[in-house]
């Protein structure tokens, strides 16, 4: 079947207006202009659909096809798309003009990996007080901080103002950006892995607390053996001890 472009509320079979429409087989075989009850008659000889695809058309052009397997199988396309497609996210990360080393240090890192996870980072100047008048400071963080993820991390938006916030946007690069898509691409073909192997029967079910055909143990019948003594015969059940009053009435039953 061709790929076509099909609207939600498209028009189908007695919802299709037009007197005379052009009509595609299920193949994509051209059936020519017929009136619209040759070409409902059509579909339903084929026990399928009759869809308007091109209502903008002279005459309009339908498609005699199985609408709602077709519908299915768009979404089913739709949803396999979306699991391998990267979200790219906006991650913020806020300095001071005085942000101590290790502190600076710490973000950057985390920057860095935001970046390789094929995410954006915003990266703020939080200026309070009189800090607003020394503009430099923040500008010399910014440029730092570019230079330290020059290897992952390209700048997306040049530094600016906003209020009393500085701020730029990096992007990595496309290296990076493309190694973030095959990670993505590899999880979501192994979770679609995991999930068909999860539906896949098991071999040995089980009926409460015991494999069906076999024991509980999970040896087969067949391996079943006696214990055996020493000298090689089987060994014979015991019988069960006596009890005294029985043994006591046994004695005495006989005589009176």
């Amino acid at each position: 079947m061709e790929d076509l472009h099909i609207v939600r509320d498209q028009r189908t079979n007695r919802r299709i207006r037009a007197r005379e429409v052009r009509v595609v087989g299920p193949a994509g075989e051209q059936l020519g202009v017929l009136s619209i009850e040759q070409a409902l008659e059509r579909a339903q000889a084929e026990g399928m659909d009759l869809v308007e695809v091109n209502p903008m058309a002279k005459p309009p052009v339908c498609k005699i096809m199985d609408y709602g397997k077709f519908k299915y199988e768009e979404k089913k396309k739709a949803s396999e798309a979306k699991k391998k497609q990267v979200v790219v996210h906006l991650k913020e990360v806020k300095l001071r003009p005085k942000t101590e080393e290790h502190d600076y240090e710490f973000k950057v890192r985390n920057i860095k990996r935001f970046l390789e996870e094929g995410n954006k980072a915003k990266v703020t100047i939080v200026f309070r007080g009189r800090e607003i008048t020394h503009k430099e400071l923040g500008s010399a963080i910014l440029d730092d901080v570019n230079k330290d993820l020059k290897d992952v991390a390209v700048v997306e938006q040049v530094p600016r103002m906003e209020g009393r916030q500085m701020f730029m946007i990096l992007a990595p690069n496309p290296k990076v950006a493309q190694r973030a898509r095959d990670q993505a691409r590899q999880q979501a073909e192994a979770a679609a892995k995991a999930e068909a192997a999860g539906k896949k029967p098991e071999g040995n079910k089980v009926e409460g607390n015991k494999p069906v055909g076999g024991r509980p143990d999970g040896k087969p019948d067949g391996e079943r053996q006696e214990a055996r003594p020493a000298g090689g015969e089987a060994a014979l059940p015991a019988a069960p001890p006596q009890s005294e009053p029985a043994a006591g009435a046994a004695a005495t039953g006989g005589t009176k």
